[in-house]
């Protein structure tokens, strides 16, 4: 990663190396491509460790070293023979993140950044407040799963937290933009690894927490523990606002400096939802006495409503405008995304659905919303990821639907088939003869549609808003929605 390449004089760079995640790298930096007098900051990964690649790194060009690890006496010696500066301190991930917001100038202070983190509905929520602002008339950031935006401007993304240089990079790109506000998903990973570390947040939402990353977390609870982190570091000038339905709400801001508000769909609180009609066009709640149709379906999505609303008004927009803005807000993409069949009256949902409580949560919204034709599921599981996670989700799937076909997901580096098998293994007797295993995902689905009659619903879960299968290393070219809209429309 060439971070600082154009713009630090006498072509100063900053690189790191060894932050890698389960084979997939996060910011995997190739010493080799050190420059005469980089900084080479050494980062201790979980497949590789940054302080491995010192030697070569100096040997490349690096003037400067920033370290965890006291290097020997001998070390030290041949270093400072080639005039390096070594720099050790306690955390390599938090002073790399110091020296990107010290040299951008720390353009979080210069905007208001809202994060939002939870196990579900990040992206929805994330996404609905972007559009919601824009409506409103503000220039607006957006870093989600699916994209980054800076204003109208379309940027890549491909973690759902940049890495902390990145992360600065981009916010000072939507200072540059004359950005008012940014509304960000928060990541697990990117709270554990320190991403965050230095940005000042004018506020964070909590959606809910469930089952997810045990592959990478030692246990749910340290999952858990990881989210409250976000809320720890929020400043007393700042609020947070948690889903209180979710019985971890309250903890997240135990120990919070921040101000606090909650929101609820079951009991009175600082933001009351009431569900008055919940169908396929759509939502119509009443949030504190206020009526708002959503182009959104399900409660779930009635969650990341009231959060969007919320979050709105407690940075005091006008209630009016508001509420009108919000009706006019539509799904972001691969999220409770339909399509109404043309060549078939079936309807087909594809969704990014890929945890066990997720997938729960969209099979029973659909379920409530059928009065008459049978759910058709077509589900994965990813591979190099949390295995305990495959027999639930195959549970969930086998005993909410009619019919439901097993398949690929991104299977990654593991056996398609060895991902289907376990899966496979949760599901009870009384459901084996409503599941069908095909593992080519695009043969699973076009016999989703050839099961399917009159007034039945597909949901093809787990992938939602991506483009490509993961298999292998290689990303190959994968479209649930392209191919659900060939075959019906």
């Amino acid at each position: 990663m060439k971070i600082f390449e154009d713009v630090l004089p006498q072509q100063f760079h900053v690189k790191s190396i060894g932050d890698t995640k389960r084979k997939v790298n996060d910011i995997i930096l190739d010493s080799r491509k050190i420059k005469t007098g980089d900084v080479f900051v050494a980062i201790k990964g979980y497949a590789m460790d940054g302080h491995d690649f010192i030697e070569k790194a100096i040997i490349s060009g690096a003037a400067y070293v920033v370290l965890e690890t006291h290097p020997t006496d001998e070390q030290l010696s041949r270093w400072k023979e080639k005039g390096v500066t070594v720099v050790q301190v306690k955390n390599s991930r938090e002073s790399l993140a110091e020296m990107a917001i010290r040299f951008y100038d720390q353009p979080s202070h210069q905007l208001k950044l809202i994060g939002v983190t939870g196990t579900n509905g990040k992206t929805t929520t994330a996404t609905m407040l972007y559009d919601l602002y824009q409506k409103l008339g503000y220039k607006v950031g957006l870093i989600s799963t699916i994209e980054n935006k800076i204003h109208n401007e379309i940027v890549s993304a491909s973690l759902t937290t940049p890495d902390a240089i990145s992360l600065t990079k981009l916010l000072a790109d939507m200072v540059e933009a004359n950005c008012d506000i940014v509304f960000m998903e928060v990541s697990s990973h990117a709270i554990h690894q320190k991403r965050l570390y230095g940005q000042k947040f004018s506020g964070g939402i909590f959606t809910n927490i469930s089952r997810d990353h045990l592959d990478y977390h030692n246990s749910f609870k340290e999952y858990i523990d990881v989210k409250k982190q976000f809320f720890d570091l929020l400043d007393n000038d700042a609020f947070a606002l948690v889903n209180v339905d979710d019985r971890h709400g309250n903890y997240m801001v135990q120990n919070t400096k921040a101000t606090s508000y909650t929101y609820s769909l079951r009991t009175l609180v600082d933001y009351k939802t009431k569900v008055l009609a919940n169908n396929l066009e759509g939502l119509q709640l009443n949030i504190n006495g206020s009526e708002v149709y959503a182009m959104f379906t399900g409660l779930f999505n009635a969650y990341n409503v009231t959060a969007a609303y919320a979050t709105a008004e407690i940075l005091g927009e006008d209630k009016a405008e508001l509420l009108q803005a919000l009706s006019a807000v539509r799904p972001a993409e691969g999220r409770f995304d339909i399509i109404r069949g043309e060549k078939k009256p079936i309807y087909a949902i594809v969704d990014y659905a890929h945890t066990p409580d997720a997938l729960k949560n969209i099979l029973t919204s659909v379920r409530s919303l059928m009065s008459t034709g049978k759910l058709i599921t077509v589900v994965g599981c990813g591979g190099n990821r949390d295995k305990g996670k495959r027999p639930l989700m195959a549970a969930i799937a086998a005993q909410l639907s009619e019919s439901v076909i097993f398949t690929s997901d991104n299977p990654r580096d593991e056996d398609p088939f060895d991902i289907l098998m376990e899966m496979e293994s949760g599901v009870s007797s009384a459901d084996e003869n409503k599941i069908v295993i095909i593992e080519n995902r695009k043969q699973a689905i076009k016999t989703a549609v050839q099961l399917a009659s009159e007034n039945d619903v597909i949901v093809v879960a787990g992938k939602g808003h991506e483009k490509y299968q993961e298999i292998k290393g290689k990303k190959i070219p994968f479209d649930d929605k392209l191919i659900l809209k060939a075959l019906l429309l």
